[in-house]
């Protein structure tokens, strides 16, 4: 009877460390939790139509300026752009405002002793199309993205001049037509994703159109649609 109660105290103290073994080294506690990936806000292969509106001033006096003839100017426009890589993508941009400027009138008829001279006042739409390049960087595991963006093209409805005409005693003053010039452009700005196919973007670019005379700023805000 003694061995074979001492036979099941030994193999009860032989069990005990390896019962004591498998509680230790649970799979509870050898269980990793794995995070879960971030949300993608920004795709490769994408293509993106942007709607936005704008303000733009020229880059000096505006009565000194040669293209626009105006101090400042609103519009809008948009923008198709088709990203290869999410980081960098190609596209056109085409844009329209409303450019008010002012020029002299004048009719001197020494003949009929007419003596009129009026400041006159006239809004003209002035336009651009151009190509782009951008370069994006879509912060990880955010929804932003800055971006630096250059551009170049042509731009339309502006270059006006007011010529005087001297003819028999008459003195008057003409408009000639506007000219299209080409545009340079660069410049800078960010986007937020409210979804990852509805985006909101806001920039700002400096533009030039042939000499710093008619250098102007453009301010932009508006939706980026992402498909």
């Amino acid at each position: 009877m003694k061995k074979l109660v001492f036979g099941l105290l030994s193999l009860a103290m032989i069990a005990s460390p390896t019962f004591a073994g498998t509680e230790i080294y649970s799979g509870k506690e050898m269980k990793q939790v794995v995070p879960p990936p971030c949300p993608q806000w920004y795709a490769d292969n994408e293509f993106n139509v942007g709607l936005w509106g704008t303000y733009v001033f020229t880059g000096n006096e505006w009565q000194d300026d040669r293209y626009l003839e105006a101090d400042h100017a609103w519009g809008g426009g948009v923008d198709l752009k088709y990203f290869f890589h999410r980081y960098f993508g190609v596209g056109i941009e085409g844009w329209v405002v409303d450019a008010r400027h002012a020029f002299e009138d004048v009719l001197i008829d020494f003949n009929r002793e007419i003596f009129n001279i009026n400041t006159r006042h006239e809004s003209r739409a002035v336009g651009s199309v151009l190509g782009t390049f951008t370069l994006r960087y879509p912060i990880p595991c955010t929804r932003f993205a800055p971006y630096v963006f250059a551009g170049g093209g042509g731009i339309f409805g502006g270059g006006e001049r007011t010529n005087v005409v001297v003819n028999d005693g008459i003195i008057r003053t003409e408009q000639t037509d506007s000219e299209t010039r080409a545009i340079g452009q660069f410049g800078g700005g960010i986007e937020v994703r409210i979804t990852p196919h509805i985006g909101w973007i806001n920039d700002f670019s400096w533009n030039v159109v042939g000499g710093p005379d008619n250098n102007f700023g453009m301010v932009r805000s508006g939706l980026n649609f992402a498909f």
